[in-house]
């Protein structure tokens, strides 16, 4: 995808931190102060009815800022960065050729990296990939292993498991090139603003165990129930999200409510801790205290800053 001189000149604004911090309602009033619209970088938040669960931002709460790519996926699809990555860059370069600011808001870290880094993704090769599983059947990990320390030794010395192991020579296969040479380098791939919400965690440990018990409140359950009928066992991203594998096992019986909720409030938590460890190793990150009452303006500030 080319983008003109205009579009690259704009800075993104991207909102990131952990689940439960308020990105959404930063990312909507960055957006009414900047005449912007919301780039949703929340993988779960691709899918359609998929709301409860994933605290997904109201109409209500949008107060009029168009939002893209939310409810663009069935439950039954599974999510790509790559796929995202090519749409994200397509709803900056829309919205930035109407005169408007793009404002990357979202938990995922990798899908975040995508949308804001130079990042390539290799290709994949479904006879290659095989053979390699059958390799992997018939000799066991070593062999494999051994052929990825000679052409590219960065990479076996960080993949563990057979399937990035297997991965990793695919691309070299593929590609002629290491899979470590894809790996992403913090490089902005067009100017951008990272806008990172610094938590009090003792606090976060809290409102996320209030958020889960809300989201039972309002129908988590139900909602599980509707999307099973649609096929979420099928999706294999869909299906593991947090809430919705703990209340499946609700609706087959081996799980009460309360143990669901409870499994869902303690999965979260690390899933949070996951969160903050992979953006505060970003450096270019600008962290500001999701409490602050100056909060929205000091983001504006930042993000004007950024534009000049």
């Amino acid at each position: 995808m080319s983008f003109s001189s205009q579009e690259l000149s704009q800075p993104v604004i991207a909102v990131v931190g952990p689940t439960g911090s308020g990105k959404s309602d930063l990312g909507v009033n960055l957006a009414l102060a900047l005449n912007g619209e919301v780039i949703n970088a929340d993988a779960l938040q691709f899918y359609r009815g998929m709301d409860i669960g994933t605290a997904k931002i109201s109409m209500d709460e949008r107060r009029g800022v168009p939002h893209h790519l939310l409810d663009i996926m069935e439950v039954t699809q599974e999510a790509s960065v790559a796929d995202f990555q090519r749409a994200c860059r397509s709803a900056i370069s829309d919205i930035h050729s109407r005169g408007k600011r793009a404002i990357l808001v979202g938990g995922s870290g990798l899908y975040v990296r995508a949308a804001l880094d130079v990042l390539e993704f290799p290709g994949t090769d479904p006879e290659l990939r095989k053979r390699l599983e059958e390799e992997l059947e018939a000799q066991g990990l070593a062999p494999l292993r051994a052929r990825l320390e000679e052409v590219d030794p960065v990479s076996a010395a960080r993949l563990g498991d057979a399937r990035r192991v297997i991965r990793a020579l695919e691309v070299h296969g593929l590609t002629g090139r290491p899979f470590s040479s894809f790996m992403p380098q913090r490089q902005y791939f067009q100017p951008a603003l990272q806008i990172g919400l610094e938590v009090d965690r003792e606090q976060l440990r809290q409102r996320l165990a209030l958020r889960v018990h809300r989201m039972v409140e309002e129908g988590l359950q139900e909602e599980v129930r509707r999307l099973d009928a649609s096929g979420l066992r099928r999706g294999k991203t869909a299906s593991r999200a947090l809430g919705y594998a703990q209340f499946l096992k609700v609706l087959d019986g081996g799980m009460t409510v309360d143990a669901a909720a409870e499994e869902t409030i303690v999965a979260t938590r690390q899933f949070a801790r996951r969160q903050l460890t992979w953006f505060r190793a970003d450096p270019r990150i600008t962290w500001l205290d999701w409490q602050d009452p100056a909060l929205v303006a000091k983001a504006v500030e930042a993000a004007l800053a950024a534009g000049k």
